[in-house]
């Protein structure tokens, strides 16, 4: 056994050797933590063009904000508003920043929006989870509205664009009856929710799991927007989900005074209706089915996939352009 006298001094040792220990442990998990914050978080672009008016807000939550960009004219100006894709689960109105100019330089005002995502509306409890995003969308088309006299916006021209998600919001849009509340006493509200055209990407069109697997018998994309895990929980529930499909889906909103829309859709290879699809998310035949009822119903519509492209407006900016000009 160590005599008393060096016993003392070698437990101290050993006590500051571990403290120490800790400390750098301690000290290498919080470096470790910030590495990762800092590989999380993910730099967004900046505008080639910086925003005539940037992170507006719109409405009460964080993500309720928007970029402008004003176009040169002495006369009202068209405007495009566009919504980022990203399944409602995430994105960023940043997105869009390389579509601004091409519009700007046919006199064509821009706003790019963010909008709640599934995260904040399962937070907030909204019920369902998609009612956030959509009328999100709606309450930004009507700020903007209300902004027509100090951004130059002509209100009847503001077509609507968006990719998968943000396509999905730019139809419900597009095809919903006016949300406007004219007894409000929020101006905000008062405003439109109509649009004069849209033009989107990859869109989807129904949220019933039924009728989108009897057009893609893989299809899998929509639970999260009822709070659900997977569309068989969807489908189980179909009977009971019914008033918030009709709500939500685009498709269900389609009536002849809806205004003219392009769908476009890309993809190597184009099933045919009833056929598996192997990105069913984003499948030309969602594009498909709802260009069949809209031309049934007598709204304009144009369609475009690989299969099937549209030589004079190839593009869903040069629909926009093309519609919001005339």
């Amino acid at each position: 056994m160590l005599p008393r006298r060096l016993l003392c001094p070698l437990l101290a040792l050993a006590s500051a050797s571990l403290l120490a220990l800790a400390s750098g442990q301690a000290q290498d998990a919080k470096d470790e933590k910030k590495k990762d914050t800092k590989k999380q978080e993910k730099k967004l672009p900046t505008p080639a063009i910086p925003p005539t008016a940037a992170g507006v807000k719109y409405g009460p939550d964080e993500r309720n904000v928007l970029d402008f960009w004003q176009a040169k004219s002495d006369a009202p100006t068209p405007l495009v508003l566009c919504i980022h894709g990203g399944g409602w689960v995430n994105g960023d109105k940043s997105s869009y920043y390389g579509s601004v100019k091409g519009y700007l330089d046919k006199g064509i005002s821009v706003a790019t929006i963010n909008y709640r995502l599934m995260a904040q509306a399962n937070a907030q409890k909204v019920t369902p989870p998609v009612k956030a995003p959509l009328e999100d969308a709606a309450r930004a088309l009507q700020f903007v509205r209300s902004k027509a006299g100090d951004w130059n916006i002509d209100k009847k021209k503001i077509g609507a664009t968006g990719g998968s998600a943000g396509a999905c919001s730019s139809l419900w849009l597009a095809f919903h009856d006016d949300m406007a509340d004219p007894k409000s006493a929020d101006p905000v509200a008062r405003e439109s929710t109509r649009l004069y055209c849209a033009a989107v990407n990859g869109a989807q069109v129904s949220l019933d799991p039924k009728v989108v697997r009897e057009w893609i018998p893989n299809y899998t994309y929509g639970a999260h927007a009822f709070g659900m895990k997977n569309l068989d929980e969807v489908e189980k529930n179909r009977d009971q989900l019914a008033g918030w499909i009709k709500e939500y889906s685009p498709i269900e909103h389609v009536t002849k005074d809806d205004p003219p829309i392009g769908l476009y859709y890309a993809g190597p290879k184009e099933p045919k209706p009833g056929e598996k699809d192997a990105d069913p998310t984003h499948s030309p035949t969602l594009g498909i089915k709802l260009a069949e009822k809209l031309k049934a119903t007598g709204v304009d519509v144009v369609y475009h996939s690989t299969a099937e492209p549209n030589a004079k407006l190839p593009t869903s900016q040069a629909y926009l352009i093309d519609r919001l000009k005339k």
